[in-house]
C-alpha cells in the first residue's frame, strides 16, 4: 500500500507543479508566484520549508534516545521560526526581492557581495540536501523491507530526479503548492499517532513518560537534562552551543528566508507568520508524544539497534500505537504516515534546489556585464536547478554508508555563523561595510568548515562518519559557541578597518534606504532590477495589444 500512496503522491504533485507552473518567461511568476498566495497558504508553505525531512526524522530520534534533551532541541526550532518572525522577516521582505542576495546587496551593490552570497547559499543548503536525499534511500528500504545497496542508490537517483523536477517546472509557485500539502498531511497524520498513542496509556501523559524513562535503560536521566552530550567533556556548554546554533541557523537558512519574498506587503509577511509559527509550534508535542511513545513500547535500545541516530524512531513510534493486530483502517493510518514522511523528503529538497538554483540564476548570472533577458535567467535558473540537484543526487550516493549528522550540524553551523550576522549587521547596523560583510560571510563559513573536522561527529566516537579515524581536537558537538561570536566579530573587524570615509558612506547609503528596510517605505530597487521587471511587462503589455 505505501509503495501504491508513493506512486500516486508523487505522479499528482509533478502534475500540480505542471500546472501551476510559470507558462511564460516572467521572472516574478517563476521566483515569487506574482506574490499571489494568501497569507494562510504562504504560512503553510513557511512551515513547509522549515519543517524539512531532517527536522522529522533527526528530532523525532533525538527525542527517542535523549528525551528531555530532544523537547528542548525541539522547542528550539520554534523559537528560530520566532526571532525570524519578530526580528528579519520583514527587513527581509523590504530589502530583497528574489534572493538573500538581494537583501544584502542591496546596501552594498556589487558582483563580489551577490557571488559570495550564492556560495554561502550553495555551501549552508548542499550538505541538508545531501542529508535528506540520501535518507530517502533508508527510509524507503525501511519501509518497503529491502537492503540492498544498489536498490537505495536507484532509490535516491530516481526520486532526487524527480526532485529537480518539481523545482525546475513549478518555480515557486508549484513547490509552495507541494509544501503545503506536505505540512497538511504531516500534521494531520501525526496527530491521530499522537492520539492512538496516549490511548494506549489510557490519556496519562505521566505514565507514557515513565515507562518511555523505564524501557530507556537511564532511567529517570531520560526525563532530565544532559543525556545527548554526557559524553562529552563540557555536557552544559554543549547543549548551550547546540541550542543556538539551531535557533540563529534555522532562521536564516535561505529556502527558508526566500518565502519572505513570496509576501506582497509588511502586513502579509506578518500574517503569513501567524500561521508558520502555530503550524510548526503544534508539531512539537505531536513529535514529542511519538518519540517517547516509540521508546515507551520499544525501547532505547532496539531503535538505537535499528538506526544509531534514531532516524526510524518516528515510524517505529508509530507502527507500535497500534498493537499487534492491525486493522485497516490502522494500516490506512499508517499509509498516510510513511506517504506524509515521503512528501517531507521530496517537498524539502525541491525548495532546497529551487533556492540555490534561483541565487545562481539571479545573483551569478543576471549581473554580468550584459544584461540577460527573463527568458536567459529563467532558462539558466532550469539549468541550475539541473545541475544542483545532479550534483546533490551524486555525492548522496556516496555518502549514503556514512553517519549523516555532521552534514545537518554543518548546515545549521554555516546558517548562524555566516548568513545570521550577515543579515543582522546588513539590515541593522548603518556603518556595515562592504569589507565587513565579505569578512562575515566568507570567514565565518571557514572557520565553520575548519572547526567541524575537529568534532566528534566527523571523527572519535562509534557513530561519526568517520569512526575509523580520531582527529577529535574540539570538545563540542557543534561549532556554533565559538564560531557565531567570531562571525559577528569579523563583520565588526571588517568594518572598523574599511577606514572612516568607507564607514561614512555606508551610514549614508544606509540612511538612503533604512525607511524601506524597517518600514517598507517605497519598494523602489536600487539593484537595477526594476528595469528589468519594467522591460517584461512591457513586452508583455505589447505582444497582448499586438
Amino acid at each position: 500500500m505505501s509503495l501504491v500512496a508513493f506512486t500516486a503522491v508523487a505522479t499528482i504533485t509533478l502534475l500540480l507543479c505542471v500546472m501551476t507552473g510559470p507558462d511564460r518567461d516572467d521572472l516574478d511568476e517563476f521566483y515569487t508566484g506574482y506574490r499571489s498566495l494568501s497569507p494562510m497558504r504562504n504560512g503553510l508553505a513557511i512551515a513547509g520549508d522549515y519543517v524539512s525531512a531532517a527536522t522529522v526524522l533527526g528530532t523525532g530520534g533525538v527525542i527517542a534516545l535523549f528525551g528531555h534533551d530532544g523537547v528542548v532541541l525541539a522547542l528550539s526550532t520554534v523559537l528560530s521560526l520566532m526571532l525570524l518572525m519578530f526580528l528579519l522577516a520583514e527587513p527581509l521582505r523590504n530589502a530583497g526581492r528574489f534572493t538573500m542576495g538581494d537583501a544584502l546587496a542591496r546596501r552594498m551593490p556589487g558582483r563580489a557581495v551577490r557571488i559570495t552570497a550564492c556560495v554561502t547559499t550553495l555551501a549552508a543548503l548542499l550538505p541538508l540536501m545531501l542529508v535528506q536525499l540520501a535518507g530517502t534511500g533508508d527510509l524507503l528500504a525501511f519501509i518497503l523491507g529491502f537492503s540492498g545497496d544498489s536498490l537505495k542508490t536507484g532509490v535516491v537517483i530516481g526520486l532526487g530526479t524527480l526532485m529537480i523536477g518539481y523545482a525546475a517546472i513549478g518555480g515557486m509557485k508549484g513547490t509552495a503548492l507541494i509544501q503545503i500539502l506536505k505540512i497538511v498531511m504531516l500534521l494531520g497524520s501525526g496527530a491521530v499517532i499522537a492520539v492512538l498513542l496516549l490511548h494506549r496509556f489510557d490519556w496519562d501523559p505521566g505514565a507514557l513518560l515513565g515507562t518511555a524513562a523505564d524501557n530507556s535503560g537511564v532511567g529517570q536521566g531520560f526525563l532530565h537534562s544532559g543525556l545527548q552530550f554526557a559524553d562529552g567533556p563540557h555536557p552544559e556548554l554543549d547543549m548551550i552551543s547546540a541550542q543556538l546554533t539551531v535557533v540563529l541557523g534555522g532562521a536564516c537558512l535561505p529556502h527558508v528566508t526566500m518565502r519572505m519574498y513570496t509576501a506582497g506587503s509588511a502586513r502579509e509577511v506578518r500574517r503569513s507568520l501567524s500561521w508558520a509559527v502555530p503550524s510548526v509550534a503544534l508539531f512539537v508535542p505531536v513529535i514529542t508524544v511519538v518519540g517517547f511513545g516509540a521508546t515507551a513500547l520499544i525501547g532505547r535500545e532496539v531503535i538505537a539497534g535499528a538506526d544509531p541516530q534514531g532516524n526510524t524512531a518516528y515510524l517505529l513510534g508509530s507502527r507500535a500505537a497500534f498493537g499487534t493486530d492491525v486493522s485497516t483502517t490502522e494500516t490506512l493510518i499508517f499509509t498516510t504516515v510513511t506517504t506524509a514522511l515521503f512528501l517531507t523528503l521530496l517537498a524539502s529538497v525541491a525548495g532546497m534546489i529551487l533556492a540555490c538554483a534561483n541565487s545562481l540564476a539571479h545573483d551569478v548570472f543576471a549581473t554580468r556585464a550584459k544584461s540577460p533577458t527573463p527568458h536567459g535567467e529563467m532558462a539558466v535558473a532550469r539549468i541550475s536547478a539541473v545541475a544542483v540537484g545532479g550534483l546533490a543526487i551524486a555525492l548522496a550516493t556516496l555518502v549514503q554508508n556514512r553517519s549523516l549528522q555532521p552534514l545537518v550540524t554543518l548546515s545549521f553551523c554555516l546558517g548562524a555563523s555566516a548568513l545570521a550576522p550577515a543579515l543582522v549587521y546588513s539590515l541593522f547596523w548603518r556603518r556595515y561595510t562592504r569589507t565587513g560583510l565579505l569578512w562575515t560571510l566568507i570567514g565565518g563559513s571557514l572557520s565553520v568548515i575548519i572547526v567541524m573536522t575537529g568534532t566528534n561527529l566527523v571523527s572519535g566516537s562509534p557513530n561519526a562518519a568517520f569512526p575509523e579515524a580520531d582527529f577529535n581536537w574540539f570538545p563540542f558537538t557543534t561549532t556554533g559557541l565559538v564560531t557565531i561570536p567570531l562571525g559577528f566579530a569579523l563583520g565588526w573587524l571588517g568594518t572598523v578597518t574599511s577606514g572612516h570615509d568607507r564607514t561614512e558612506e555606508q551610514r549614508r547609503r544606509y540612511e538612503a534606504v533604512e525607511g524601506v528596510i524597517l518600514a517598507g517605505a517605497a519598494r523602489a530597487d536600487t539593484t537595477g532590477t526594476d528595469t528589468a521587471r519594467k522591460e517584461t511587462v512591457g513586452r508583455e503589455t505589447a505582444r497582448r495589444g499586438h
